[in-house]
């Protein structure tokens, strides 16, 4: 009788095992049912229109970075002229105060964020950062007193917390895209979301030249050297404040269309385990019809044993940590290099010659020159970077573009750093500012789009947020080292020897490219290996 017993018991869990693993393969026939859908759908309208939802993050980055260098000019005027025959001017340690405090905020919301992107899904913490964007945005043109000390005081919180929500739509908009996106025009997509900076850029400058032609109309003022109180007049402190402040609107327009978006298919089927919801949600919004077996009576979600591995694993370390190290490393030395160049044009402008003394400017005509000139160069040279980045990514491959990218801005940074005297002499201005554009023009179609693209295709969905989030974490603490080293190297050796030190910055990329996997053609699976693990428990 007690045999009889324990093979009836031995039966039972058999027949245990075998449903649990029938259900288990069925589950895995389905997320790869979803998976295959999504890397063959056709290219769609709503494509596009997840490209400008997800873009407008990197609209209000690129505003916000892209304002901040017109924004301290003017507030040194304002704030802190001291009575002397120059124009007041910010301290060093504000200057880089305000100019860095976004990028630690960035920092702190790309490594949370990104984490969190994880933890909770994309969708549910994407309003989030969207909400704070537009927020902060306005508080920073909301900057309380006419004290110097407070006003920065409270632009530098507020534009900490601008940085954090701006931190956490890197990882987030990134990932939502591949993960939308199919396998053949992925890296275009993704890249288009990044490429929205190039516009926002655009805005920036348009609204500082729009608001200094109105204000210089309404409001005339002479030059420093005639009149240094009258030069600055009481209305240039509501200049800034619109500029700062208008960064809120293109945040505020999308919102209800980022809280539209569903769930990534992938998420929902990898990490969330429900593939059925994953079929439902991208039926709806790409018109793919998504074929899964058939509805079982459990809905829990199972978990499978295999390929749980975490971030912090040996598994994951083997299988992936060359490939953090180089996605992480790449866009450290990228962001040296081009927020440095970002955040003092203006200074290389005024050096060369390009752009007048600022005695011999008002205040708001000085806003109006370095609004232009660096309008210029974006139009010329960044914004076609970013969109030639766009059209060739899918043919020509990340690998090839980033190693493209950094070999030539090292080469065109060479060029304006060892001969730099000779750029200062008369008649050789047009030519320095033409290498100084095509810096840009391969940074953009290069490194700084590809740095990007690349960290949202090569990891695991279940932690593909939060790497993206490490990689671009360590992209903004290379900025860090820019927006304040870069000070101190030229206040104490010279732009000639800051730009050398950057041609070295840009060498060091070319060599750790080479860590970084190409992704090209390759869906998200394939390259993490998590097609032939699905594969692997449907067959169990």
């Amino acid at each position: 009788m007690h045999d009889r017993f324990v093979l009836i018991y031995y039966c039972h869990c058999l027949m245990s095992i075998i449903l649990i693993s029938k259900e288990i393969g069925d589950m895995a026939k389905d997320q790869l049912h979803v998976l295959k859908a999504l890397d063959v759908a056709k290219t769609q309208w709503y494509h596009f229109t997840a490209i400008v939802i997800a873009g407008m993050g990197f609209f209000t980055d690129s505003y916000d970075l892209f304002c901040i260098s017109l924004v301290t000019k003017l507030i040194g005027r304002i704030y802190y002229y001291d009575g002397s025959n120059k124009p007041g001017s910010l301290p060093s340690n504000v200057s880089s105060a305000i100019s860095g405090v976004a990028l630690c905020g960035t920092l702190a919301g790309q490594l949370f964020f990104g984490w969190l992107g994880d933890k909770l899904g994309r969708k549910r913490v994407y309003g989030i950062t969207l909400m704070l964007m537009a927020a902060c945005s306005i508080a920073s043109g909301l900057s309380f007193s006419r004290d110097p000390k407070a006003v920065v005081v409270t632009l530098c919180f507020f534009r900490f917390w601008l940085g954090f929500g701006i931190g956490g739509d890197y990882p987030l908009s990134a990932t939502i895209m591949s993960e939308y996106a199919n396998k053949k025009t992925r890296g275009a997509f993704v890249a288009a979301v990044f490429a929205m900076q190039g516009f926002g850029i655009l805005a920036g400058g348009a609204i500082a030249i729009l608001l200094a032609v109105i204000f210089e109309h309404k409001y005339p003022a002479p030059p420093f050297l005639l009149n240094p109180v009258a030069s600055t007049i009481p209305q240039a402190d509501y200049v800034w404040r619109i500029i700062l402040m208008f960064g809120a609107l293109p945040a505020l327009l999308t919102f209800y269309w980022r809280m539209k978006m569903p769930e990534t298919a992938r998420y929902t089927a990898l990490v969330a385990r429900n593939a059925r919801q994953a079929a439902a949600d991208m039926s709806k919004v790409l018109h793919v019809e998504i074929v899964t077996e058939e509805e079982k009576t459990t809905q829990e979600p199972i978990r499978r044993r295999g390929n749980n591995f975490g971030l912090f694993s040996t598994q994951f370390l083997s299988r992936h940590g060359l490939h953090l190290l180089g996605t992480a490393t790449t866009w450290f030395l990228l962001d040296i290099a081009y927020y440095s160049q970002n955040l003092f044009q203006k200074d290389i402008f005024t050096a060369i010659g390009w752009m007048p003394p600022g005695g011999y400017m008002n205040a708001i005509q000085e806003l109006y020159m370095i609004s232009r000139a660096q309008t210029l160069i974006a139009l010329c040279s960044t914004v076609p970077g970013y969109w030639f980045t766009v059209a060739l990514i899918d043919r020509m491959g990340r690998f090839k573009i980033q190693m493209m990218g950094f070999t030539l801005m090292t080469i065109f940074m060479a060029c304006l750093a060892f001969p730099y005297s000779y750029w200062l002499k008369n008649g050789h201005h047009i030519q320095f500012v033409v290498l100084y554009a095509f810096t840009f023009f391969f940074a953009n179609f290069g490194p700084n789009a590809t740095t990007f693209v690349i960290p949202a295709e090569i990891f695991p969905a279940r932690l593909r947020s939060t790497c993206h989030g490490i990689s671009a974490a360590a992209g903004k603490a290379g900025a860090i080292v820019g927006a304040f080293g870069f000070v101190y190297v030229e206040s104490s050796h010279g732009v000639r020897f800051a730009l050398i030190i950057l041609t070295v910055v840009n060498f060091l990329g070319i060599l750790f490219t080479f860590l970084v996997p190409e992704s090209k053609g390759k869906s998200l699976e394939e390259m993490t290996g998590e097609a032939e693990d699905e594969e692997t428990n449907g067959v169990c």
